[in-house]
């Protein structure tokens, strides 16, 4: 069942998502070559202790993983795709990172995630996060009342495919709310006008997930939570929490630049 969200409650989900965006900028800040991704996640635990809010992702676990999450941020490097547990490994020169995090504040959820590169960037890399950027835009564009689930995920996977990248199968968004995973599903790839439709009120994470060879294939590592590529190819991963509303999409994960 798909909740619609009342204007107050939107509001306080963009409080959530505004303290999702500090973790992710301050993460993304901290990043450099020698950092663990450990050090990471304690960046993000900082933010989200100073702002009273608490994470959706430490000790969560869903029917897929032998454990429960035991971090408050998803880092994935490289090959890595999506649910990457931070370690003790630390960035290298070149590296291709990507960070998801949530935070709950006051009973209220927010989800987003950011790819970025350490040291002296690939412009491979480069390419692919910007198309998955674009990507998103394109699939937040889409979520307006009068279209459909499909809309989004055909935005989002035209994108990725006239660009040659690959898309995860059966990986992509979903409604958020005082859950972090809620109905409905939002896929990568679609056919528009089919699907859901969207109504004002409806909050979704919008979360392309893209493979830099145009391979779909992946795998999932020994610890039961990373996926990684199947041919070892780069990843990149982006995602906002967007609420629907009459006068157009409202992101509320949106991180401020100082």
């Amino acid at each position: 069942m798909v909740e619609l969200k009342t204007d107050t409650s939107i509001d306080a989900m963009h409080a959530a998502g505004q303290v999702v965006g500090r973790a992710l900028t301050a993460v993304r800040d901290a990043a450099a070559v020698g950092v663990s991704l450990l050090e990471l996640d304690e960046v993000a635990r900082a933010v989200l202790r100073e702002a009273g809010a608490s994470s959706p992702f430490l000790g969560y676990r869903p029917s897929f993983a032998p454990t429960p999450f035991p971090a408050v941020i998803c880092a994935s490097v490289n090959d890595a795709i999506v649910h990457g547990i931070p370690g003790r490994y630390r960035l290298r020169d070149g590296d291709l990172v990507s960070i998801d995090c949530g935070a709950v504040l006051d009973g209220w959820a927010g989800d987003s995630a950011i790819s970025f590169t350490v040291g002296r960037p690939r412009p491979a890399d480069l390419r692919l996060i910007d198309t998955a950027e674009r990507a998103l835009a394109a699939g937040i564009a889409a979520a307006v009342p009068g279209n459909r689930i499909g809309d989004i995920a055909h935005a989002v996977g035209r994108a990725c495919r006239e660009a040659g990248y690959g898309i995860p199968h059966g990986f992509g968004g979903h409604g958020i709310g005082r859950r972090m995973h809620e109905d409905p599903d939002v896929p990568n790839e679609g056919r528009p006008g089919r699907g859901l439709p969207l109504r004002p009120g409806m909050v979704l994470a919008i979360e392309p997930m893209l493979v830099a060879s145009g391979k779909d294939a992946y795998y999932e590592a020994s610890d039961g939570w990373t996926l990684r590529t199947s041919d070892g190819s780069r990843a990149a991963h982006v995602e906002h929490t967007v609420a629907v509303t009459e006068s157009g999409p409202r992101i509320l994960t949106a991180r401020v630049t100082p």
